[in-house]
């Protein structure tokens, strides 16, 4: 625990800095289905070295990208996971997400969130940037927010994350990193990509059962 409570510590710090220096100009462009699949190795919640590939050998993975596991988007997206897992299961679809979160981290939110796939962990963003992933504007993820929130200044980021730690869900790495999700088949090739437009644009899971049955 002591150790997740330091890593928690030095990204709720990365959180403050990266939401007060606001999300650039740079958009996610995610890869196009027909594209090969970039093959990394990461570790996962257990620490164990895993590479992508290994998801899509025997069957189509459904590669999800997450937000910062602080984000209450991440939370909806883990209810709605657990409410379609038996359906991708059956569609012979291997889910595997891909965290900001060190192992120790995506170990906790993992059990706490009861998420039953496993967790890949990419604090240093190469997947994301791998896949075409960047940074939402201020508008995809402050877009229910009060306008007051908008300028992302010190004293507001303070504000939330105050109000976040007493809900024992703290905010931490990047505010505004954006979010996909993409279907691989076992032959490499990308068979669909899933953009959100905003932070809780979540894909109607239908799209990839059609594809991963057609194939």
């Amino acid at each position: 625990m002591e150790d997740a409570d330091r890593l928690t510590e030095a990204a709720e710090k990365e959180w403050l800095e990266t939401w007060v220096s606001g999300p650039g100009e740079k958009r996610s462009k995610l890869l196009d289905p027909g594209t090969n699949a970039p093959e990394l190795e990461l570790l996962d919640h257990t620490g164990k070295s895993r590479k992508l590939s290994s998801f899509w050998s025997e069957g189509p993975a459904l590669m999800m990208f997450w937000r910062h596991f602080g984000c209450g988007c991440g939370l909806d997206r883990a209810s709605r996971l657990n409410e379609e897992y038996a359906d991708y299961l059956a569609a012979g679809i291997n889910p595997v997400i891909i965290g900001q979160g060190e192992p120790e981290r995506a170990a906790l939110y993992r059990e706490k969130y009861g998420i039953s796939c496993p967790i890949l962990c990419d604090p240093e963003l190469l997947s994301y940037s791998a896949y075409g992933l960047a940074n939402f504007g201020v508008e995809q993820v402050l877009y229910d927010a009060p306008e007051e929130t908008w300028c992302h200044s010190m004293e507001v980021g303070i504000e939330f994350q105050e109000a976040r730690r007493a809900i024992e869900r703290p905010l931490v790495d990047n505010p505004w990193m954006s979010t996909g999700e993409f279907l691989v088949l076992p032959s490499g090739m990308i068979r669909t990509s899933y953009a959100y437009q905003y932070c809780s644009d979540y894909p109607d899971p239908r799209v990839f059962l059609v594809a991963a049955k057609m194939f």
